[in-house]
Formats: structure tokens, C-alpha cells, sequence
């Protein structure tokens, strides 16, 4: 936990934020008597979106190949 007064914390504002950030605590104070504390907000993590449809979907076994003679006789490299 880092001291400082208010002075330095208005100069170094951004400074101090990247600490707390990292995990530091720092403690604003006026004539040597701590006044406040600015530390990180436990934000929630975002929500994960990959896999929201496990289970819901079924991908057939051929879906690579699906189309291909389609594709080739409309490109001409196909029976």
C-alpha cells in the first residue's frame, strides 16, 4: 500500500490507476491523515459466448464434404 498526498495524486492520477490495477492499494492523504483508498473494482467477467449452443445443434458426420459434386459441376472439375 502506496501513501500519497492529494497534490501527487492529481498530477499522477493515471499512474495511480495503472497500480491499482495491477493489485496495489493506494491511499490518498491530506497533511499525513488518510482520507481515501482508490483500489480496482471487481468488475464481473464478460459472459462467455462460445459453446452457448452445446447440445443444441447437431453438425452432420459429412458436412465438409456436403455440396462438392454440386461444386465441381458448377466449376467444372466434377462428375
Amino acid at each position: 500500500m502506496i501513501i500519497v498526498n492529494i497534490h501527487e495524486a492529481k498530477t499522477q492520477l493515471s499512474k495511480l490507476i495503472e497500480r491499482a490495477l495491477r493489485g496495489e492499494s493506494v491511499v490518498i492523504a491530506r497533511a499525513g491523515e488518510p482520507l481515501a483508498r482508490v483500489t480496482a473494482l471487481d468488475a464481473p467477467p464478460a459472459p462467455q459466448r462460445l459453446g452457448f449452443l452445446a447440445g443444441e445443434l447437431a453438425v452432420p458426420d459429412d458436412f465438409d464434404v456436403m455440396g462438392d459434386a454440386e461444386i465441381g459441376r458448377l466449376f467444372g472439375t466434377g462428375e
